[in-house]
């Protein structure tokens, strides 16, 4: 247009996050986007820096507020920061003299220029970091500055350690737990956020000092009480906080499980003689003069049987397996003192059965032990994107030895369902493992509960779900139903593909991760409805379905390349941590297209979407459809139709060979005529 003095505008984005289009990213402006001209990030980032300078109030909040929104865009930041704009954020908040609107803003955009890792949060001065901690720890501080410090704060502890440690040793675990029992929810979940950045961070040690105080501090009442069963409903990042908070509670057993026993260690030895003693006091109550050692150590022996050791000469050596290590040990010792009764009545019932029929409870708690391990996945890193936690965790102290004393009578009841023998043992657990883990799937909200349901899931009912699911997967395998099997696959290969396309089109909600931290950005991809474009764009946090029209950025399906997932990912690649989480890597995957350095890259928010979506993206690229729910689409269905088409054969066993063709008749003349049967 002939501008004079071209280079102080630009062009932007007049919808979505308004974006500065520059040479780096003008190939990816598509057609219908609406630009505007505007003043270029250089003039903006120059009179801003001047405006927050101000001495006039208004000027400098309004110039803060506009630097605030600005600080979003990459090539803004860029400008701002180069013309050394940061020092001027620090110097407002080191300073202390401004509060409430302007502060906010100043935060604001603070957090914003950061999100650019342009600048290292080890930059940071000492008094910069004191006032952002003091804002936290002051009370008379406006919520949504607190919020912004507690975010400050998060994002800065897993940066390095010498920030950690200011940081763990300025705000107080008590001053967290304050702020967790305010009704604003955002101040909440901000300050549950530090809490478990804090928590990640820590060594071991201070890690399990930490729990340990907060436990003090009855933590678990309060979330079990105010969080889980408060009014409002749960967010998806507060369950992933008390996912983690329930992750990190538990690995603190992580320590016991792999510690094998020690034959030598006096404490644990006399940790195995407590469970013979508290089983079989009476007996063992002669004065220790009456037996010679002789008979005293064949009577011990005898005793480690009845309580279900293998190795009953030298019980430790049971222990010597870990996981799981010690801590089945351990939850045996706390079953026998915590339920002296219940521990009796499973010895003595035990030990008083026919020698085949006896479940050896040593036995049973060690494998029992390694079972709950693996179902609550102790000793397992945090998941960056999980919230499957146990609402019962939190409702109860010493949850794991807890569920263990349910579990191991549980054990018992379901030996004698199946009249079990020695020989039983592995199918007995894997009953068990199946009534815990079913039982678990329905989330009951209390131990109470659990034990309820676990025990009304007995050995018969498990039986009538087998074969229920078995009856779901069988199909007769006779050559003709093989055959016709094979006929019928394609046309319901199409119509898994049309419902692929379907899915594609009604779009699916995805949640922006970056390296550092879970994002609550969301933003959201459909197919259009003629199959020849991928709309996507950034949406609200709360919309559920956005017109395509409000997507602003459109990739055609004929400029698609490949698909790439998992590992082959630029986004995982690009991750620094070398703990790259596995769940994410089977959630990602990423479309090339144009030139191949153009990568639309995608996190699924679960397995069944990551399906659909790498299906149908596979369709429109010509492909086979690959994913593991194809498989299981097509069984379902397959089942179906050749239900639906064997009806009438009911009870009519079908032959592997065609039954034979009769010989051709010796004369034709068998043909009906018709005219004379009408006169």
């Amino acid at each position: 247009w002939s501008l004079p003095n071209a280079e102080r505008y630009a062009l932007q984005y007049a919808d979505g996050r308004q974006t500065y289009i520059t040479e780096s990213n003008r190939r990816d402006i598509k057609n219908g986007s609406i630009l505007r001209l505007t003043t270029s990030p250089d003039q903006e980032a120059e009179q801003l820096y001047i405006g927050i300078q101000s001495k006039n109030v208004d000027v400098k909040t309004d110039s803060l507020k506009k630097l605030a929104s600005l600080s979003q865009d990459i090539t803004f930041a860029q400008e701002f920061i180069s013309r050394n704009g940061l020092k001027q954020i620090y110097s407002i908040v080191e300073e202390g003299n401004d509060t409430g609107e302007m502060l906010a803003h100043t935060l604001k955009a603070f957090t914003e220029l950061m999100e650019h890792d342009f600048v290292s949060w080890e930059n940071l001065s000492t008094v910069f970091i004191k006032k952002i901690v003091s804002y936290v720890n002051m009370n008379a501080v406006d919520a949504s500055i607190q919020q912004l410090s507690l975010s400050i704060l998060e994002n800065m502890v897993p940066t390095s350690r010498l920030l950690f440690e200011v940081v763990k040793k300025e705000v107080t675990l008590d001053r967290l737990l304050t702020h967790l029992q305010v009704t604003n929810a955002q101040l909440q979940l901000k300050a549950m956020a530090l809490l478990i950045a804090l928590l990640l961070s820590a060594t071991d040690a201070e890690r399990r000092d930490m729990m340990d105080y907060l436990r003090e501090k009855n933590i678990r009442q309060f979330i079990h009480k105010n969080i889980i069963h408060s009014s409002e409903p749960l967010g998806d990042e507060m369950a992933h906080y008390l996912y983690v908070l329930q992750s990190v509670s538990l690995n603190l057993c992580e320590h016991r499980m792999k510690m094998s026993m020690d034959p030598y260690s006096q404490e644990q030895r006399d940790l195995l003689q407590s469970l013979r003693q508290t089983a079989f006091e009476s007996e063992s109550e002669a004065p220790a003069g009456t037996f010679s050692t002789e008979r005293r150590r064949s009577l011990c022996a005898k005793e480690f049987r009845k309580l279900g050791f293998m190795n009953n000469s030298n019980p430790a050596e049971d222990l010597r397996r870990a996981p799981p290590g010690l801590l089945a040990l351990d939850n045996m010792v706390y079953f026998s003192r915590n339920t002296p009764n219940a521990y009796s009545r499973f010895i003595l019932e035990n030990s008083s059965r026919e020698d085949k029929h006896e479940c050896p409870f040593a036995r049973s708690s060690i494998q029992l032990t390694l079972i709950l391990c693996e179902i609550l996945h102790i000793g397992e890193p945090c998941s960056e994107t999980a919230q499957a936690f146990y609402p019962m965790f939190f409702g109860q102290d010493h949850f794991f030895e807890e569920l263990f004393c349910i579990c191991i009578q549980l054990v018992n009841k379901t030996w004698k369902e199946m009249r079990a023998t020695q020989e039983d043992f592995d199918k007995v657990m894997q009953v068990v493992r199946e009534q815990i883990t079913r039982t678990l799937s329905l989330k009951p909200t209390s131990l109470e509960l659990f034990k309820t349901r676990v025990n009304a899931l007995n050995y018969s009912e498990i039986l009538k779900l087998r074969q229920t699911e078995r009856l779901h997967q069988e199909e007769t395998l006779a050559v003709p139903v093989l055959e016709l099997r094979e006929k019928l696959k394609p046309e319901l290969l199409e119509l898994i593909r049309q419902q692929r396309l379907l899915h594609l089109c009604e779009g699916t909600l995805f949640r922006k991760i970056s390296s550092r931290r879970r994002q609550d950005k969301l933003w959201y991809c459909r197919l259009s409805p003629n199959h020849k474009v991928l709309h996507y764009g950034d949406v609200e946090e709360g919309v559920q379905s956005p017109p395509i029209e409000s997507l602003t950025e459109k990739i055609p399906v004929a400029d698609m390349k490949m698909l790439l997932v998992g590992k082959e990912c630029p986004h995982t690649k690009e991750k620094s941590s070398g703990k790259q989480n596995k769940d994410v890597l089977e959630l990602a995957f990423s479309i090339v297209h144009d030139v191949e350095e153009y990568c639309l890259n995608f996190i699924a928010p679960t397995r069944y979407e990551f399906c659909l979506w790498t299906d149908g993206l596979n369709v429109l690229l010509g492909k086979e459809m690959t994913s593991e729910r194809t498989q299981t689409d097509l069984d379902v269905l397959l089942s179906m139709e050749l239900k639906l088409r064997l009806l009438d054969l009911e009870n009519v066993s079908i032959p592997d060979d065609p039954p034979p063709i009769p010989k051709p008749p010796s004369n034709l003349n068998f043909c009906y005529d018709f005219s004379h049967a009408e006169q």
